[in-house]
This record gives C-alpha cells, sequence and structure tokens, in this order.
C-alpha cells in the first residue's frame, strides 16, 4: 500500500472483482461471516475505494454481489450454517432464544435461517430459557456459582437484576437463583417481606 503523507495513513488499493474475492476468502479464513455480514466487510472496502480512487460505486456494488453469488454457491457462505453455530455459541454462552433471535438479526441473518437455526439448537432443550440462564449464572458466578456462599441473600438482588438486564424472566431468574451449588432446588428461599 502506498502511503498518503499529508493523511498518515496507507491509501487503499483499488478494487477490482479478483481483489475483492479475495478480500472475501481471506475474511471467510478468519471469521464465519453471514451474507449480509460479509456483504457489509465488501462494501466498506469499495467505499474506501471509491474516495480514494474515484471507484464506480454502482459498478462496485455489481462485483460485491457477483462475489457473493460464486461463494453462496461453492458452499463457502451459508447463513443457514452460520446461524447454526452462533446459535450454538450464544445459548451455550447463556443467552436466551430471544436475544440469540436479535444478535443474528443484526448480522443480517433472515428469519427462516433464524427460526431454523434456534430449532435445531433447541430441540434437545426441555427448558431453553432455564439452561440458558444457568449457563449465564455459571459464566459470570451469580447465584448458586457464587464463589462466596454466605454473600448470596445479600447479592440476591444484584443478581436478579443482572439476569433481568440479560433478557431473563422473573420467574426464570427467581428459579434459577433459588438452586443449590449442585443445581438441587432449595438453595435459597426468599421470604416474602424480602420483595415488600
Amino acid at each position: 500500500m502506498a502511503t498518503d503523507y499529508s493523511q498518515g495513513r496507507p491509501v487503499a488499493k483499488p478494487v477490482t472483482p479478483a481483489r475483492l474475492e479475495r478480500i472475501a476468502l481471506f475474511y471467510l479464513e478468519r471469521f464465519p461471516a453471514s451474507t449480509e455480514g460479509l456483504r457489509r466487510v465488501l462494501m466498506r472496502r469499495v467505499e474506501r475505494s471509491v474516495r480514494a480512487h474515484d471507484t464506480d460505486r454502482a459498478q462496485a456494488a455489481t462485483w460485491v454481489e457477483a462475489v457473493l453469488t460464486r461463494l453462496k454457491a461453492s458452499g463457502l457462505l451459508d447463513d443457514r450454517v452460520f446461524a447454526e453455530g452462533k446459535a450454538r455459541a450464544l445459548f451455550r454462552r447463556g443467552d436466551p432464544p430471544g436475544l440469540i433471535r436479535r444478535a443474528l438479526t443484526a448480522r443480517g441473518v433472515g428469519a427462516e435461517a433464524i427460526d431454523a437455526a434456534l430449532a435445531e439448537v433447541l430441540e434437545h432443550s426441555e427448558d431453553p430459557d432455564h439452561e440458558a440462564a444457568l449457563a449465564y449464572c455459571r459464566r459470570r458466578r451469580l447465584g448458586p456459582f457464587r464463589l462466596d456462599r454466605a454473600s448470596r441473600p445479600a447479592n440476591h438482588r444484584k443478581d436478579l437484576a443482572a439476569l433481568a438486564r440479560h433478557g431473563f424472566s422473573r420467574a426464570v431468574a427467581l428459579r434459577v437463583l433459588s438452586l443449590d451449588e449442585d443445581g438441587s432446588e432449595g438453595g435459597l428461599t426468599i421470604t416474602p417481606s424480602f420483595w415488600a
């Protein structure tokens, strides 16, 4: 890359169909991507080339679409596979199904691919919200997974608030926070006056 010393940063190379394909392949080697996500990456490169070299934006956009079509045809770019992998990772991390749906939508995945991915990920789960809440508590060391067991009652409201901010219902949060360290019922009982 040439350096524009007036700006102090490298100047973008002009985009060509072959260059866009190399950029796309290099990106897919490093990151999983949806079609829309890769389109955004490539269009950012096009915009840099337009600013630096007066590249024709419309022609470059058709090149981007051609690259995406070739990658989809070859199987290197598949929204359904991306959605399943991302949904599985987010569910393991402790995200509830609603939050997973919003995250995939933000990544540009279509509604039917999201529905299929959620169905695939949640088919083995009897209570997905409960399992996700447990995973979230384990990761954040909330409730039954708190290192200092004696501080559980004092931090109950903080833990409840953290679960609510993450998208869990109050019923699910209360059920998870009342578990023992081993996951059995009866760990922490909350008296009704606590909420008054």
